[in-house]
């Protein structure tokens, strides 16, 4: 009798789970008895996999977290460092990366975040004295690739303020002129720029310099135009630098914004780092005191210096720049649903996905030991030329496979990566393009020189 009441039982409990409605329903879009004849022929292992099939929806699916660092290279910080990294991070996240899209379509630069940079005190990351941190130069690259990680423009104008004009002044003044200057740059109370690129002469400011100085006493007077100089707008002190005309050596100066015969132009219509104000500067007999010339700049040599340290922060920057493509893009796939599932679940989306942190672990990795030999005074201008190279063209392979695996979306500024893809066009040709890193480079491995 326990037989057919068991079995009594089982068929009551069972017609008491199934929705009559729903599976009337169900029998319009397929066929019943054809579907229960295909599971109950399943083995054990198909019918588990059915199951997991049609429970997998029912929780939500624990994900890894967004990573950019596969390697941890983070770890390897102390405590102090470790912190201030992750408080940069914090103020790029919340507050460039809610008003950054809409400034950078602007093409305007959002002055509100000048005193809130100012709490972070990290400008003149590796100098010292000055109200300077005295960091290393290890932190310094990880301070612009978290930077670079939300937006390349403002990481681009930290670059100009703390590398380029305060360490041409760091590196190159006299006493009297860091004493001057350096604090109140520290402090964002004073903006600077560098002037070297010209309009007829990018790579070739080592031997062709058209701005020219012409000394009178005590007194240099400058002539020529300056093109794409990042900050120039709105800067109070621009470092220019200018063939004298007497020994034809190339001299830096510090250009007062309220010389008489200094006029900038703002740079419309930039495709890439839309919210660095870029200036075309033009010199008309600008008489600057003797006072003003940086005094330990004598030759090319002396600027070679500056970008020397300046160009292994851009190859830190292009990291960033990646890093931020990269975990936009892995966050949308993981959202983002084609055929019923995420797109991250799909081998080609995955394959894409591989070859970006592949690029960016790399790219990671080079930075890191350059920063290691830069601390331990042996960078060459071939060391920093390398990653300057390397990192800004697998910048692009990764900020394009980003746009990629976003679809249509890749195109859109909400989406995040879009800035990426344009901005790492700038990144890859500023302060030294691949060519010319390429014969720096070349020259050092080969013996032979190939720049003409």
């Amino acid at each position: 009798m326990s037989g057919p009441l068991t079995k009594l039982k089982n068929a009551y409990h069972l017609l008491k789970s199934i929705d009559f409605a729903m599976l009337a329903k169900l029998s319009e879009k397929v066929d019943l008895p054809k579907v229960m004849e295909s599971v109950g022929k399943m083995d054990d292992t198909q019918l588990n996999g059915l199951m997991k099939m049609l429970t997998s929806g029912s929780k939500k699916k624990e994900l890894p977290p967004i990573e950019g660092d596969f390697y941890d290279l983070g770890a390897k910080l102390n405590a102090e460092d470790r912190a201030l990294q992750l408080k940069v991070r914090a103020f790029m996240e919340k507050e460039i990366k809610p008003i950054v899209n809409e400034y950078w379509l602007k093409a305007e630069f959002p002055f509100e975040i000048i005193p809130k940079f100012r709490e972070l005190n990290i400008c003149g990351v590796t100098y010292e004295g000055y109200g300077c941190p005295n960091r290393s130069f290890l932190m310094e690259g990880i301070i612009a690739m978290e930077m670079a990680r939300i937006d390349a423009s403002v990481a681009t104008f930290f670059g100009v303020q703390s590398g380029l004009a305060m360490g041409s002044i760091y590196m190159l003044g006299s006493e009297a002129q860091k004493q001057e200057w350096l604090p109140g740059m520290q402090q964002l109370n004073i903006i600077g720029a560098f002037g070297l690129t010209e309009p007829e002469v990018g790579s070739g400011t080592a031997g062709g310099l058209t701005t020219t100085a012409k000394r009178e006493g005590d007194t240099w007077i400058l002539n020529g135009q300056k093109k794409w100089i990042g900050n120039a707008t709105f800067a109070d002190v621009i470092v220019i630098w200018a063939r004298d005309v007497d020994d034809n050596q190339v001299k830096g100066f510090l250009l007062r914004k309220d010389t008489p015969g200094f006029s900038v132009e703002k740079i419309h219509d930039k495709m890439a780092l839309r919210i660095v104000q870029n200036g075309l500067i033009t010199l008309k007999d600008c008489r600057i005191a003797e006072s003003d010339r940086l005094q330990h700049a004598a030759s090319f040599k002396d600027t070679a210096r500056v970008l020397r340290m300046t160009r292994a922060g851009v190859a830190w920057e292009a990291v960033g720049c990646a890093r931020g493509a990269y975990e936009n893009a892995l966050a949308y796939t993981q959202t983002r649903k084609q055929f019923g599932k995420p797109i991250a679940a799909f081998q080609l989306i995955q394959g894409h996905l591989v070859e970006m942190l592949s690029n960016l672990t790399a790219m990671q990795t080079m930075v890191f030991r350059l920063s290691e030999i830069q601390d331990a005074g042996g960078l060459k201008d071939e060391h920093a030329s390398l990653a300057k190279v390397f990192c800004t063209l697998r910048t692009r392979d990764v900020v394009s496979r980003a746009r990629e695996v976003m679809g249509g979306n890749g195109i859109l500024l909400e989406y995040n990566v879009a800035r990426f893809v344009a901005d790492a066009e700038a990144i890859y040709s500023y302060e030294g393009t691949k060519e010319i890193n390429s014969l720096i480079v070349g020259r050092a491995i080969t013996g032979f020189s190939a720049f003409v």
